[in-house]
This record gives C-alpha cells, sequence and structure tokens, in this order.
C-alpha cells in the first residue's frame, strides 16, 4: 500500500478520536460553560447530524477541487473549530464549533475515501480503505483513552488543543503524499491552454470528455441503482447496530457484571483492538471475495450479540465478546463500505460521500433506537438487543441481493 494512505489514515485518526471523545468529557464541559450534563450531550448529536449533512453536501461543494486542495482546505476547517472549541466559554459557540467541525469531517472522509481507491489498482480499493479506516478504529483504541486521560489530566481545553495540534502533522502528510493535481484538473489546464492558442474553437467543439468532472446531476442518478441503495441500506443498519451498543457499553459494564468503572476502558480498548482487527482481515477479502465476508460475519456478528445479550453477567465473556463484535462488526462494515464504492463507479466524485452519510445516518439512529430500550424490560442490555434485531433485518434484507455480493469488480 503506498505511503499516502497512512497519512489520510493519520487525519483519520484526530478524526475518529474528536468524534467520539466527548463520551469522556460531557461532565467536566458541563461544569466549566455551565449546563446540564443532558444540554452537553446535544454537542455529541450535533456532530452526528453535521456528518450526515456534511457528507454530500461538502463531497458536492469540493467536487471540481484538486483532491489535494480539498483535504488541505476540510483540515483547516477542522483546525479552526476545534481552536474555536477550545477558547469559547458560550455553549452555543462550542455546539456551532462540533457543527463545523462534522462538516470538515465529512468532507474530508467523503474525498478521501474516493482519494485512497485512485491511489491502487481497481482491484485492490478493499484493501485501501482497510488502511484508511485503520486511522478511525485505532482512534478508539488509542485516541479515545488518550483524549479522556488528558481532559482529566488537565482539562476538556487541553483535549481540543490536542485534536487541533493533529491536523498539522496530517496536512504535511497530505502535501507530501497526494498529487498537487488530479488527471482530470490536468486535462482541464491542457484543454484551456489548446482553446485560448486555437481562439477559442476548441472551447465551442464538442467534446467527448468533460474535464471540470462529471456533471453532479448524473452522479446524483447513481442512487436510482436499486443495488446501491441495497448496499447503502445494509451499512446503515449494521452501523446502528455497532454504535448502539458501542454508545452504552460504560452501564453495560457497570451494571450488568458489576465490574468497576476501571474496566470501562479496558472494553473500549478491546472494542477497538477488534475493530482493527476487523477491518485488516476484511480488506484482504473483501475485493475478491466480499460475498464470503458478508456470509459468514452476518451470521456470526448476529450470534455474537445474541451470545452477549445472554452471557453480559460474566466478566469473561463480556471481555470476550467486546473483542469479537468490534472485530466482526468494522470488518462487515468496511466490506461494504467498499461495495458502495465499486457500485458507484459511475460516480466519482460522490461515491465516497454516499457512503459517509450512510455510516453516519446509522450511527445516528442506532444509539437513539437503542437509548429508547434502556432500563425497559431487559434493563440495561436493551442496546444489546437493539444491535441484535438491527443485524437480523440487515441479513434478512441481504437474502434477495445475494448477487451483489457474489463476485468483485475487476
Amino acid at each position: 500500500m503506498p505511503l499516502p494512505l497512512y497519512l489520510l489514515a493519520v487525519a483519520l485518526f484526530a478524526m475518529g478520536t474528536s468524534e467520539f471523545m466527548l463520551a469522556g468529557l460531557l461532565p467536566d464541559i458541563a461544569a466549566d460553560i455551565g449546563v446540564p450534563v443532558a444540554t452537553a450531550g446535544l454537542l455529541t448529536s450535533a456532530f452526528a447530524i453535521g456528518m450526515v449533512v456534511g457528507a454530500p453536501l461538502m463531497a458536492a461543494l469540493a467536487r471540481r477541487w484538486p483532491r489535494r486542495s480539498s483535504l488541505l482546505g476540510f483540515l483547516g476547517l477542522f483546525l479552526i473549530a476545534h481552536v474555536l472549541g477550545a477558547c469559547t466559554g458560550s455553549f452555543t459557540v462550542l455546539l456551532a464549533s462540533r457543527i463545523i467541525a462534522a462538516l470538515a469531517n465529512a468532507g474530508f472522509l467523503a474525498v478521501a475515501l474516493t482519494a485512497a481507491t485512485e491511489l491502487v489498482p481497481p482491484h485492490r480499493k478493499g484493501r485501501a480503505l482497510a488502511v484508511l479506516l485503520a486511522g478511525t478504529t485505532v482512534a478508539t483504541i488509542a485516541g479515545v483513552p488518550a483524549g479522556a486521560l488528558l481532559g482529566t489530566l488537565i482539562d476538556w481545553r487541553a483535549t481540543f488543543w490536542g485534536m487541533a495540534m493533529l491536523c498539522l502533522p496530517s496536512a504535511l502528510g497530505v502535501v507530501s503524499g497526494i498529487p498537487a493535481k488530479t488527471e482530470r484538473g490536468i486535462t482541464a489546464e491542457v484543454d484551456r491552454g489548446i482553446a485560448a492558442e486555437t481562439g477559442g474553437i476548441l472551447a465551442r467543439t464538442e467534446r467527448l470528455d468533460e474535464p471540470s468532472g462529471p456533471d453532479l446531476r448524473r452522479e446524483l442518478t447513481a442512487l436510482r441503482r436499486p443495488r446501491l441503495l441495497q448496499v447503502l441500506l445494509l451499512g446503515a443498519l449494521v452501523n446502528a447496530a455497532t454504535f448502539g451498543t458501542f454508545t452504552f457499553l460504560a452501564p453495560i459494564v457497570t451494571d450488568v457484571p458489576g465490574l468497576d468503572p476501571l474496566w470501562v476502558s479496558v472494553v473500549l480498548v478491546l472494542f477497538g483492538l477488534g475493530s482493527f482487527v476487523g477491518v485488516t482481515v476484511a480488506g484482504r477479502l473483501s475485493d475478491q471475495r466480499p460475498g464470503v465476508v458478508v456470509a459468514v460475519g452476518g451470521p456470526l456478528l448476529l450470534g455474537g450479540w445474541v451470545t452477549l445479550g445472554l452471557t453480559a453477567s460474566d466478566p469473561i465473556a463480556l471481555l470476550i465478546l467486546a473483542f469479537t463484535q468490534g472485530a466482526l462488526s468494522f470488518g462487515l462494515g468496511s466490506t461494504l463500505i467498499a461495495r458502495v464504492l465499486y457500485e458507484a463507479a459511475e460516480a466519482p466524485t460522490m461515491a465516497g460521500s454516499y457512503a459517509t452519510a450512510a455510516l453516519n445516518v446509522g450511527a445516528t439512529a442506532g444509539p437513539v433506537i437503542a437509548a429508547a430500550t434502556l432500563h425497559t424490560w431487559s434493563a440495561d442490555l436493551g442496546p444489546v438487543w437493539t444491535s441484535s434485531a438491527l443485524v437480523a433485518v440487515a441479513l434478512l434484507l441481504a437474502l434477495p441481493f445475494r448477487q451483489t455480493f457474489d463476485r468483485s469488480e475487476t
């Protein structure tokens, strides 16, 4: 895999840490800003909504820009948002900064997903995405715990400053690893030069290509494809299941088996380690054998959630399943992302935004649905059974469209 992929992954590490870090900082933020913890929780919702809306919006705005300019612009916006958040004493301003950060994150991820696949041969898209998404999974392993520790040792603002500083090496990586101009941009410059030399004749003639990029309307028509819509829906359902339980791991760990709160970090790290293993292994299979990943990983994921619901009171079982569910969730999820990019090949500048939006719809809806099941008949295990149901629905919907995963693109 080319070095630029790993440099893009560093940026996603910073953004993934920012997205999830508030889970350990909300009480301190609420006390400092002077709002209830429930109100401070809106910061998480605002970020998720910003990701959903921002993915297609930012990708559409940046689609005619060179990849490097787009990535640097989104990194700069992300940095500014965190500096603003670190300096403000107003909850309204902090909320606005989280929305801006989410828009920057969504735009960067949408462009990076497309850029990553352009750095490798077509048959290695899955491998490339596995490397890229490793940045997000490592954020759950190391970034989020480190951010919580920094907030505990200093204050929550120090964590925001840390996220801003991580943008600097990421920007250097983009500058050194991503070409200044895409092939499409270079073609546009050559065509303009020829047109100028011939008195504008070329500009008035009919050309076979569109150097300024594919038409946005034509790219949006890709969303009419049933196979693309199906993969997007499956991705949203699997991600909803993942974050439905992930969001409420703390009460599950402390209330069901009765473990000390310190074990919450251990379980989160195990889940993060599993997610890293999952995207790494699935990345080697999702290009040539996506059907195997879905056919084997899907039922195993469902079985794992059901088993967790039945055995979570056993600490050993909880620790083991935290790892395996992280691996299966992210392995299956990364494979579905790869299939989105294959199915949306005719929308080269928007495909990444479609995948980003679908995953964040799941990340937004999953915790909301799971929250409604807390303290019901299933007590703190309501989110686990919610995850089981969501994966079961995904598997049922996948059955009529098995041909989508029967072959890889060549």
